[in-house]
């Protein structure tokens, strides 16, 4: 018997970018979308079927909202997991579980579940305070990440020498050994009720060299067959053996010697994955609505080769945003852009990216560079 689908309402917890781009999805299905989110001026409050301004982490802001709800997920991971056990237990589907966002919270907790599951990840440590820090000098260089509420780049440090040891945090974290990599790569997995199992293949990722954000991603990346395979049958490993339900974004290592290591998870749609709109067969936004939602998922094939830029509030800016450069970059085949709805830029905040399609990647990589230096967000 079919699923009628459209008679179900999806309830999300933020209301940002990911949510918007789960929402443009959602309307080719009839889909009735809730949004709760605390700005008022979130990006997907005129787009959404039913719009909550409240607190995330809140047990009853977030109590009420599901309620009204039939299936819940997340565009974020900071909210009240308590609040969502008790509505899963009053029989509301919530998508990834409660305590599989609850593990995900924890970076010392996440990566304890790695080892515990033999999935491949970096030597660490556990460390409660600075103190601890200190006391593993010799376990340098390092990476000291908080256990909780570091994202985008904030909550992580570079220890690599005793010089560095003062940055360290005074918090519950962890010491995880610095990885001489060869690249940093993405595969987003997705998994619905059915057992059915998906992997997009696997993206490469640059890193903007001061804000810790992905500055560029290139789709496919330049890893050999061999190792392509293997991270992704690292990425269902480890969503199978969460046993979630939903999307998984798995970042990766690929070492000089070629080994995988597991780096962090998010369980939602993911920066790795917005090029997957023109790129793909299926969105990873699509995707997560497929898999939360109960609905068969999509071929998620590469389509053709593509980058993704994002595109950042300039550094030295803050206030009501202003994109330069759109006529120059719109005239260029094979680019699409997407802004935010963010009205107030600030350095470095996510406004929006840019996807190019392009067939060669050497001309690709040549094209997403020029498509940076043209547009500029300012204020």
């Amino acid at each position: 018997m079919q699923d009628n689908y459209q008679q179900k309402t999806l309830g999300i917890l933020g209301g940002g970018q990911l949510g918007r781009m789960v929402i443009q999805s959602a309307i080719n299905y009839n889909i009735d979308i809730h949004i709760l989110d605390p700005d008022a001026n979130a990006p997907c409050k005129d787009i959404c079927h039913d719009f909550t301004q409240g607190k995330l982490t809140d047990y009853d802001t977030v109590y009420h909202f599901g309620q009204k709800c039939d299936i819940l997920t997340i565009e974020i991971e900071n909210v009240n997991t308590e609040a969502l056990e008790q509505l899963a237990k009053e029989g509301k589907k919530v998508f990834p579980q409660p305590h599989i966002i609850k593990l995900i919270q924890d970076k010392r907790e996440q990566k304890q579940f790695y080892k515990e599951k033999n999935i491949p990840t970096a030597d660490f440590i556990l460390t409660d305070d600075k103190n601890a820090v200190l006391a593993n000098a010799d376990f340098l260089p390092a990476v000291n990440k908080l256990g909780k509420e570091g994202y985008d780049g904030r909550g992580v440090q570079v220890l690599k020498s005793e010089a560095d040891l003062d940055k360290a945090f005074e918090a519950p974290s962890l010491m995880e050994k610095l990885v001489d990599f060869d690249k940093e790569i993405a595969v987003i997995v997705s998994r619905n009720e059915h057992g059915e199992l998906d992997a997009f293949p696997p993206v490469e990722c640059a890193f903007h060299p001061t804000a810790n954000l992905v500055e560029f991603l290139f789709a496919p990346a330049q890893i050999s067959e061999e190792i392509s395979k293997a991270s992704i049958e690292v990425a269902k490993d480890v969503i199978t053996k969460l046993d979630m339900i939903g999307i998984l974004a798995v970042e990766m290592f690929v070492t000089n010697d070629g080994e995988i290591l597991v780096n962090e998870v998010a369980p939602r749609p993911h920066n790795s994955g917005h090029h997957t709109i023109e790129a793909n067969f299926t969105s990873q936004f699509e995707q997560h609505l497929r898999s939360v939602m109960g609905m068969p998922l999509g071929n998620s094939e590469l389509r053709m080769p593509a980058a993704m830029v994002n595109l950042l509030g300039e550094d030295g800016f803050t206030g009501d945003a202003v994109v330069e450069g759109m006529d120059e970059a719109m005239n260029e085949k094979g680019v699409y852009i997407h802004l935010y709805g963010k009205k107030i830029t600030k350095p470095f905040r996510k406004m929006g990216h840019v996807t190019i399609l392009e067939g060669n990647v050497e001309a690709l990589k040549t094209k997403a560079l020029k498509i940076k230096d043209i547009i500029k967000i300012k204020a």
